[in-house]
């Protein structure tokens, strides 16, 4: 493969909450001249989300809490409405979702499927982040869920038929990328048992 950028170079800016680093580079354009680039990257780490779905009752496990960028962004009161998600910390995504799945649903899930692996903000943003479906029922619940307070996490848990889950994307009432995705590929894989 021949690679398209040469001479690279990379200046933190910023290491408050992650890590924001400019970065230096001359890049190939197609017509053959090498044209210097400037970029600035954010790197907060790769991250899991979890679909977590009853087959039996056709429901979705969803938590609900205050997203500031969104807030920023337009979102009225701030909230968001998503799947079960959080940073790896040097986790193998496998063990981080489990362990994301208790501590913000209550629910301790055994087994989980990988289905996707999207970059989820390219543009500016080098997270990774890993998708799953688990299967749950009314038995693996621990705990009534709600986060992790030393994290600063206050989240509703919500349980929601699958089919309203679906009309919530179309309706608006759910806007995050990774639920979208997560919804639409049960739904593409006929899950929860349809």
């Amino acid at each position: 493969m021949d690679l398209k950028i040469k001479n690279i170079s990379k200046k933190l800016l910023s290491d408050k909450w992650y890590r924001l680093y400019k970065y230096s580079y001359d890049y190939l354009r197609p017509d053959g001249i090498w044209e210097e680039h400037h970029r600035e990257v954010y790197d907060r780490g790769n991250g899991a989300a979890i679909l977590l779905i009853n087959p039996s009752k056709h429901n979705v496990v969803l938590t609900r809490q205050f997203r500031m960028p969104t807030f920023v962004n337009g979102n009225e009161d701030g909230m968001l409405i998503e799947v079960c998600a959080g940073l790896l910390d040097g986790l193998d995504p496998v063990q981080c979702i489990k362990k994301e799945t208790e501590e913000e649903t209550g629910i301790r899930i055994s087994e989980v499927t990988q289905v996707l692996s999207p970059y989820m903000s390219p543009g500016a943003v080098t997270e990774m982040l890993y998708l799953f479906i688990g299967i749950y029922d009314d038995d693996m619940k621990t705990g009534p869920g709600g986060g992790n307070q030393r994290e600063t996490e206050y989240l509703e848990v919500m349980e929601v038929p699958f089919e309203k889950a679906l009309q919530m994307i179309s309706s608006g009432e759910i806007k995050d990328a990774k639920t979208i995705m997560l919804l639409q590929h049960a739904a593409l894989h006929h899950l929860p048992g349809q």
